[in-house]
């Protein structure tokens, strides 16, 4: 491909690959730039919301152990008569861990009587709110199948096979640009650990994931193992350990906050070494084995994987740990006209999917220079070196020095489009409190409208005006 990247782009018909919070962000920033002349977002669901959009009943497909990225994507759930449904991971009782003001787009805010930490019911009706103006661009129940490049008079074209659900027909398009906004929470990832493939077989109803998790109603009195401690798995624990016989094991790498650990009554162990088939039970790494386990929810995640892009090489995953090939987590280095949003993991991920449209629609009308290829693969070789398997993963601080460091670009660059957020000193707070925040708000039974109401008030005084942790994301 040589050295260089483009100068100039020739982008006029652009696909976009989901409508969940990245595919909408997309399609607005695309749109106001006006230098485009088609774009059609495939959403395989019948409504917008990706990760938001909740179904009742979770998938029916559970692979133990599940390490690779490329298993095929689970199939719709069809009742007669309704479009078919992909089961998404959200459960049943689920509040953001992100506070509404930082949560919301820039150009659409919550209801000022929303809880401060909204509810999953309330973030689906705000976004299909926010794709009200869009809406005529989305395919629904269209699910891509394949995408396939050519190069044609020296362009990148992209062959983009879909399947319309409701009928089973496939239909092909060229696009000059694409946008991978999926999503990555099909493929749950579970760890090969010793004796897990016997211990499964043996007792196929003890082992489940948090992407089947929907309410604690089938842990009641049961003794429960939950293994990982995020966002999900601190969640899901405290749910659980109402209801289960006490206390839950929590089984981390790394130690929960105490405050946490406290309001969850877990008790925590190290990492699980060995499942024990005849005992039903495990053998944790300091050697404490537990017996009669009645459930082990695992809440370790998922893998990155696209099941349309096979032919992409060289390949964009291996173990799905993340995806290779990228500048700054955005562009395809050898095809910058494909393009994947949403791939930064603990960021506040809708403020973050509108920079990083912000910059590719930019990019794409020849507003916004990118570097030469070089340039980017040597930011992707530095980049690997100081995050390690830890790739996606932004530092404390890096989603708000992104935004902000995006929407200075920009204005100083004068170019057109839509405008990007930018975090002022109270919203840069609000991102450094709303871990503990969020412990209030549960500790406090979920009621309260303001981070004040929960005893935060923002000062001004304790910190600083770009809340900086980390440029190399800029």
């Amino acid at each position: 491909m040589g050295s260089q990247t483009p100068k100039h782009f020739d982008v006029r018909k652009i696909a976009i690959i989901g409508a969940g919070p990245s595919g909408l962000t997309a399609a607005k920033y695309l749109t106001a730039q006006g230098a485009f002349d088609s774009i059609v977002i495939f959403e395989q669901q019948s409504e917008v919301g990706g990760v938001w959009n909740y179904s009742p009943r979770p998938s029916q497909i559970l692979h133990v152990p599940q390490t690779s990225a490329f298993c095929p994507p689970d199939p719709p759930l069809r009742s007669r008569g309704t479009p078919p449904v992909f089961p998404s991971p959200m459960y049943e009782v689920l509040h953001t861990n992100i506070p509404r003001s930082l949560m919301q787009f820039s150009d659409l805010a919550f209801p000022s009587d929303s809880l401060i930490f909204p509810t999953r019911e309330h973030v689906q009706e705000y976004l299909v709110t926010y794709a009200q103006d869009i809406r005529h661009l989305i395919r629904f129940s269209a699910q891509v199948q394949d995408v396939r490049l050519r190069q044609v008079d020296g362009r990148d074209q992209w062959y983009v096979d879909v399947l319309a659900l409701g009928t089973g027909e496939v239909t092909t398009a060229t696009y000059d640009a694409v946008v991978v906004a999926s999503g990555h929470f099909s493929v749950t990832c579970i760890p090969e650990i010793k004796g897990l493939v016997s211990f499964h077989e043996a007792h196929p109803r003890i082992v489940t994931h948090s992407k089947l998790y929907r309410t604690s109603a089938a842990f009641v009195d049961k003794k429960v193992i939950v293994v990982g401690n995020s966002a999900s798995g601190l969640d899901i624990s405290s749910q659980i350990s109402r209801v289960c016989r006490k206390p839950l094991l929590l089984s981390v790498r790394t130690a929960t906050p105490p405050t946490y650990s406290a309001f969850i009554g877990a008790e925590e162990l190290p990492e699980i070494e060995e499942f024990l088939v005849e005992e039903r039970g495990v053998r944790f790494r300091d050697g404490r084995i537990e017996k009669d386990i009645d459930a082990v929810v695992f809440a370790t995640g998922y893998l990155f994987t696209f099941p349309f892009l096979t032919s992409f090489k060289p390949p964009l995953v291996t173990d799905g740990r993340r995806v290779y090939g990228t500048y700054k987590h955005l562009f395809s280095i050898d095809h910058p006209t494909i393009v994947f949003p949403g791939l930064p993991i603990k960021v506040v991920p809708f403020a973050v999917s509108e920079s990083q449209a912000a910059v590719c629609s930019r990019v794409w009308a020849n507003e916004l220079p990118l570097p030469s290829r070089d340039e980017m693969r040597r930011w992707e070789e530095e980049e690997a070196e100081k995050r390690g398997p830890k790739f996606h993963f932004w530092p404390k601080g890096g989603d708000g020095a992104y935004i902000n460091s995006v929407y200075d670009w920009i204005a100083k660059s004068g170019t057109k489009g839509k405008v990007p957020p930018r975090w002022d000193g109270e919203l840069l707070w609000e991102r450094q409190v709303c871990f503990d925040a969020k412990l209030e708000f549960e500790i406090k039974g979920c009621g309260a409208r303001s981070l004040g109401e929960l005893g935060f008030e923002y000062q001004p005084e304790k910190i600083g005006s770009d809340g900086r942790d980390d440029s190399s994301l800029l």
